[in-house]
């Protein structure tokens, strides 16, 4: 029900979000913490993309994020972070921090998007997150004890912070060094959520 509420919400919003003008207004197209959080990489602009796996916006934000982080310069660090709202939003936040944790290629991410969105998967714990993605050539053994480590555990409980210091109430959204926060209904769309992006960047660049 969660999901449902989260992503059907994000969904009204966006269809009744103006288009960003030229500038994107604070308070209108994106919001200023009133508290930033620090960055992981001082010196670099970080940009975070808060997700789930099992979340259709995300899923479909996909084939518009990923060629323009691919074209991002040196100066900015994107991260993605899994929204963690309990039940399987953890499971599959504890997962992709795992295999963040295993160095697996792109692919298998979009392997596992796949595999809920495409397939009907619903990847509802570890071992079955672990019989999967052993068919992307993921070993089942080393995933399981990677996703019950100390180390990822860790990482869960840094996710959960992040988000409520971020403020966070759906997905996917995204937070520009740690001060400013939008989303496609804000943004009005997944382009135009890239747009504002760009513009916050280059507005951190400038105040360097």
């Amino acid at each position: 029900m969660r999901k449902l509420i989260l992503c059907a919400a994000l969904a009204v919003s966006s269809l009744f979000a103006m288009a960003v003008q030229a500038e994107p207004v604070a308070g209108k197209n994106y919001v200023e913490l009133a508290s930033p959080v620090p960055v992981s990489k001082p010196g670099q602009i970080e940009v975070i993309e808060l997700f789930w796996y099992g979340c259709g916006h995300c899923y479909q934000f996909e084939s518009t994020i990923n060629p323009w982080v691919e074209q991002l310069p040196d100066d900015v660090n994107f991260l993605r972070i899994p929204a963690l709202f309990g039940g399987l939003w953890n499971v599959h936040g504890q997962g992709f921090i795992a295999l963040q944790a295993l160095k697996v290629e792109p692919a298998v991410h979009a392997a596992v998007f796949d595999a809920i969105h495409k397939q009907g998967k619903k990847l509802a714990t570890a071992e079955e997150m672990a019989e999967y993605l052993a068919t992307q050539g993921v070993d089942k053994d080393t995933f399981l004890k990677t996703y019950n480590s100390f180390g990822v555990k860790s990482q869960m409980e840094k996710a959960k912070k992040l988000a409520m210091a971020y403020q966070i109430s759906g997905v996917p959204v995204m937070i520009v060094n740690g001060k400013y926060r939008f989303d496609l209904g804000s943004a009005g769309g997944a382009k135009q959520v890239l747009q504002v992006a760009d513009y916050l960047i280059a507005k951190e660049r400038a105040a360097q």
